[in-house]
């Protein structure tokens, strides 16, 4: 059912607004004894999922008995950050999601059905798993909460993605990952309708239809006169309808068409979100379809300190790299720590321009040139970078540098750049 639908490409909802229609859909929905709410971690904090989720517990109180961030495999926010993103929220009701251990497996998706969405790449059954708090039947309401936006393993972020990986288990999140790498991400991100989602869909389908989940979707984007993150879009539902609405309009919106390939492509890392390879790569999957053959990516990272926010997949990319599609599925095939953690897997594979550009990583002074160059990246000096392309300077878009036509992302987690070429819809 879709409670709510209301959002355009010039549309600016604002927090009142938003408000008042979430207060009229929980209105509609009549008395609750129990509620959840799942947001995004503080790696969506452009989401305004943190305001929406304050918005909740002022409209419910104290049946608002449970937080759980939408984790997946990052690590637990800390109080500063929870403070920062949900401030209107008692710090007492958040709860930690344990990908590894916390959850339980409430059906299978079987090989037959993953053969046929992979076209035969893949053959292996998935369990579909979620936290068990989830499964507290005491719940009469879970708000799954979030921003819609194109994403590189799924093709669109949220929805069911914020359930089975979000508070799911590694099984799934591995395996389902691993389906996006192998299928290609140029043919899923940006699509609403993916392999990956085929999954996910079958999963709720047909074991979580008892699961009280409503899912509350925004769609953002920097505001042009104001430089200011803004609401687009805000859909309110429980089934595919709620997700294809905000998808269709994310793509309207954070979708960036670029008139002629790039060669030289800028990307800051915000020091606040990205502080590994895990999220910073966001750089490379988003702007993959916009750099030209023999262009170079320039990722500059203040932030930077590790490769994966877990340690078993930080030394997973430590010890394989970033080396393209043909060595990672090589060396998945061969070693039995890979395909214990397909996620990674997917992740280099994710990680790697298959030799087609050159990634130049800039970080700060918590990652050594060794350890970027060891895991297939050039190494640069963010000091120097920075007095080059002095990113207080440039523009989103299009700029000129000493003479040197360069394209400036301030923020690679807000849209998907691509040229017609490399995007076939």
């Amino acid at each position: 059912m879709l409670y709510y639908a209301r959002g355009s490409k010039t549309d600016v909802i604002t927090p009142d607004q938003v408000r008042d229609a979430l207060f009229s859909v929980f209105e509609a929905m009549g008395p609750k004894k129990r509620v959840m709410a799942i947001p995004p971690d503080y790696t969506r904090l452009n989401s305004f999922a943190g305001p929406i989720t304050d918005m909740v517990y002022e409209y419910y109180g104290d049946k608002l008995t449970d937080v759980m961030p939408a984790l997946g495999t990052h690590t637990p926010m800390t109080d500063a950050q929870i403070a920062d993103m949900f401030p209107g929220t008692p710090r007492s009701l958040f709860r930690d999601h344990d990908w590894r251990n916390d959850v339980r497996t409430i059906g299978v998706v079987p090989s037959s059905y993953v053969r046929e969405v992979s076209e035969g790449k893949l053959d292996y059954e998935m369990n579909a798993q979620v936290n068990k708090l989830l499964l507290d039947d005491s719940f009469d309401l879970i708000l799954s909460i979030g921003q819609v936006v194109p994403h590189e393993v799924i093709g669109m972020a949220n929805y069911t993605k914020n359930i089975f990986v979000g508070v799911g288990g590694s099984d799934f999140i591995n395996k389902s990952h691993y389906i996006g790498a192998c299928y290609g991400m140029e043919r899923i991100m940006g699509r609403a309708k993916s392999p990956v989602r085929d999954v996910f869909e079958y999963a709720k389908v047909h074991y979580a239809q008892n699961i009280p989940i409503v899912y509350v979707l925004t769609v953002r984007a920097k505001d042009e006169q104001s430089g200011e993150m803004v609401t687009r879009g805000l859909f309110v539902g429980d089934d595919f309808e709620c997700f294809q609405k905000a998808a269709d309009l994310s793509l309207e919106t954070n979708f960036i068409m670029v008139d002629h390939q790039i060669k030289k492509c800028i990307v800051y890392l915000d020091p606040t979100e990205f502080k590994s390879t895990w999220l910073g790569n966001k750089s490379v999957y988003r702007t993959r379809m916009a750099i030209a053959d023999g262009g170079e990516l320039i990722v500059l990272a203040p932030a930077l300190k590790e490769f994966g926010e877990d340690k078993t997949i930080d030394g997973l990319i430590r010890k394989y790299g970033y080396k393209g599609t043909p060595h990672t599925i090589e060396c998945t095939n061969a070693n039995k720590d890979l395909q214990d953690n397909l996620g990674a897997s997917a992740h280099l594979i994710h990680g790697s321009s298959e030799g087609r550009f050159k990634i130049t990583y800039c970080p700060g002074p918590a990652m050594s040139r060794e350890e970027i160059e060891m895991v297939g990246f050039s190494y640069g000096s963010l000091e120097e970078t920075m007095k080059k392309y002095d990113v207080d300077n440039l523009k989103d878009g299009w700029n000129t540098v000493n003479g040197e036509e360069v394209y400036y992302i301030s923020n690679p987690a807000l849209g998907l750049w691509a040229h017609p070429d490399r995007f076939k819809d």
